[in-house]
């Protein structure tokens, strides 16, 4: 009997580790077809799955509380599954090359607990030949069995895109592969449970690990050019988002838009892919660049408030700003890499130690990450620059009115507005006399 055949008939399971944005989700959605094992080192995220809180807001509370999904944090679990996902993050280090810790380390679990007859999929984000080349010698060291002998591999890389309630999970085509023809069939046929749409057979794994990283690396590059015009507009005194609608109104036009570029994936993959070019003697004239101006939004908005600031007559380094978002997108927890904090760094630079407001951040973890107290909407007052960096929908709804009771009293013209996002009426703004800039 194939393995496919022992899941579906509940006589083996399902194991996911890393139980974050990614691999939560993907044990929710398996779940309610077969016997799911969830399991994170994190104990305090495995307490709140178990009490029916999504800290990650993927799901929601309601999907939590009725899942069958066996939350733990033991690792000798995993000794009951025999297909075994791992969905950990994979950052990268601060000269921005790949931090292979947090894979390697799930493999090294895996390997602790993997048994005869197993198949181990990788859903991180890697460079192609990591899952065979790095993370099989693991497996092998740590089980004492033989790839391809006792157990099998595959790689099928995540495309959850945290905070999109639209595209999800199971209408999302999934990209699959195997170490061989038959390893492939029983990953194909185990994903197309959860995936509706489908699934793509990749003809190798190096090929589905490389197909992840260059899917994020096209979208750094084509929101790099949509940068590069900005602040090329900018100098021109041009509306950069009045450009792009009229550029769209064009079948062929891509749609994309200037901002910032943060996440765990396009700001992370690119380099990625990189790393294991420049091992093979190519430099990245591209997508390096593509990085460099994406990776200088901060800066480049953080610049534009000071400019902002001084025309208001404002004194700069008593300048009361505050910054309205801190994920590193719209409507959803995460601020892993987020680039907001490019921009509150740079402002330090100058003095100004700005007020970061964000109901839907993980507060405990912007403290752990940036050191970042954030304060509540309600606490703002008297301020001289408001930044509206992230378009969480709370901010989206808000009224003039309501913006303008977050300044001190005074003229309209020295309140600096600064709307990265361009979610703002710029007729209506301009027409009542703010100072405004938008990206």
């Amino acid at each position: 009997m194939k393995l496919y055949d022992k899941i579906v008939e509940k006589k083996e399971k399902i194991a996911l580790i890393g139980l974050g944005y990614v691999g939560m989700p993907i044990a929710i959605a398996f779940a309610k077809k077969v016997d799911v094992i969830g399991f994170d080192l994190n104990k305090k995220k495995i307490d709140l799955y178990k009490s029916g809180i999504d800290p990650t807001n993927e799901v929601g509370d309601d999907e939590i509380k009725e899942t069958t999904v066996d939350f733990t944090s033991d690792e000798t679990k995993l000794r009951e599954a025999k297909f075994h996902i791992v969905a950990v993050p994979t950052p990268i280090n601060s000269d921005k090359t790949p931090d292979l810790s947090p894979v390697e380390g799930a493999s090294r679990i895996v390997g602790r607990n993997l048994s005869k007859g197993s198949i181990v999929v990788y859903e991180s984000t890697v460079y192609p030949g990591v899952t065979e080349d790095i993370c099989v010698s693991i497996l092998e060291e740590e089980s004492g069995l033989k790839c391809g002998v006792d157990f099998k591999i595959g790689y099928s890389p995540e495309r959850i895109n945290p905070g999109d309630k639209v595209h999800r999970l199971e209408n999302i085509i999934k990209i699959v592969s195997g170490m061989d023809e038959e390893s492939l069939d029983e990953i194909a046929k185990i994903y197309e449970l959860v995936i509706e749409v489908g699934v793509h057979r990749a003809g190798s794994i190096k090929v589905a690990e490389a197909a992840k990283v260059v899917e994020n690396s096209q979208r750094d590059i084509n929101i790099a050019f949509m940068n590069e015009l900005a602040m090329v507009f900018d100098r021109m005194g041009i509306d950069t988002k009045e450009v792009i609608e009229a550029m769209n109104t064009k079948w062929n036009a891509l749609g994309f838009t200037p901002g910032l570029v943060g996440g765990h994936c396009i700001g992370v993959d690119p380099y990625y892919f990189v790393y294991e070019a420049e091992k093979l003697g190519y430099h990245s004239q591209i997508i390096l660049s593509g990085r460099k101006i994406n990776d200088g939004m901060g800066k480049f908005v953080a610049d534009a408030i000071i400019k902002k600031l001084i025309l208001a007559n404002k004194v700069v380094r008593q300048a009361k700003v505050v910054i309205l978002g801190v994920t590193f997108k719209e409507n959803t927890p995460d601020t892993r890499n987020s680039k907001v904090v490019d921009i509150i760094d740079a402002l330090k630079e100058y003095g100004i130690d700005p007020i970061v407001v964000d109901p839907e951040a993980d507060s405990d973890e912007a403290k752990y990450e940036y050191d970042i107290d954030l304060v509540e909407l309600k606490d703002v007052k008297e301020v001289d620059c408001l930044v509206l960096s992230v378009a969480h929908d709370i901010f989206k709804q808000m009224s003039l009115e309501e913006i303008d009771a977050l300044f001190g009293d005074f003229d309209n013209n020295q309140k600096v507005l600064i709307d990265v996002k361009s979610i703002l009426d710029r007729k209506e703004i301009e027409e009542k006399g703010y100072s405004y800039w938008r990206l």
